[in-house]
């Protein structure tokens, strides 16, 4: 499963304002502020620096237990003056069940809310799209780290891969590609964290940040982090205490 998800932002208090905003109507309230990071559950924004650019062409999914709560969660924005990238509606093309809606964040990332028959927390991260140049390079990648991220990976077709977890799914669909995004994913102990940034960069993958605590984040949060094929910065982490 996700353990969170991180964006760049080139306002930072704008991107704030609108996820406060928007996110309230899924009852995900902040949970973190400080002068350069805010999160809300397993989501967070921070500033874009000299050395990691915003976040571009992102499209992420958070889960609503009621269409009711979809059609407030884009009323609500579209009455602020966000932009709107899709009107509340059923999404057969998804599946029988999928009811969405669609804004745009201050950076021109899709943001959505959805219900559909698969339950889960009220606000919940559901999906991420990303897009990619090279499909069959991110499906490599993916299926490198799949043990160590507890990841399935679905083979759509050569425009379109996707991996599935126990709750949420991401996907990388051929396009321009999605810039700057952090991905991490939740282990059980801190081998299976070593385990994932040896298997990475011994597959030839860079790496980002070797196997060790973090205690800047918290006390007991051991991690590691390889970029993935597009220069996403991908983490596994156990939280050991």
């Amino acid at each position: 499963m996700f353990d969170h998800v991180g964006i760049r932002v080139s306002d930072h208090e704008a991107s704030v304002r609108f996820y406060d905003t928007v996110l309230a109507t899924l009852e995900l309230r902040r949970t973190t502020e400080e002068e350069d990071f805010a999160e809300w559950g397993d989501f967070g924004v921070t500033p874009a620096t000299a050395d990691s650019a915003v976040t571009r062409r992102l499209h992420v999914a958070f889960f609503a237990p009621a269409r009711e709560l979809v059609d407030e969660f884009w009323r609500v924005a579209t009455d602020a003056g966000y932009r709107s990238d899709g009107d509340p509606g059923p999404r057969p093309e998804y599946s029988p069940e999928y009811y969405g809606a669609f804004l745009l964040d201050p950076d021109g990332n899709s943001v959505e809310a959805v219900n559909h028959a698969d339950a889960k927390e009220t606000g919940a991260l559901d999906h991420l799209w990303l897009r990619t140049r090279d499909v069959a390079a991110a499906k490599r990648f993916y299926e490198t780290i799949a043990p160590f991220a507890r990841l399935r990976v679905e083979d759509r077709g050569p425009e379109r891969v996707q991996m599935a977890m126990a709750s949420g799914s991401f996907s990388y669909l051929q396009g321009e590609p999605t810039e700057n995004v952090h991905i991490a994913f939740a282990a059980s102990d801190n081998a299976t964290v070593d385990a994932f940034h040896a298997s990475a960069t011994s597959a030839g993958y860079r790496d980002n940040g070797a196997p060790g605590e973090r205690r800047v984040y918290h006390e007991g949060y051991y991690g590691a982090f390889v970029l993935d094929p597009d220069g996403h910065n991908i983490e596994v982490v156990n939280h050991n205490r």
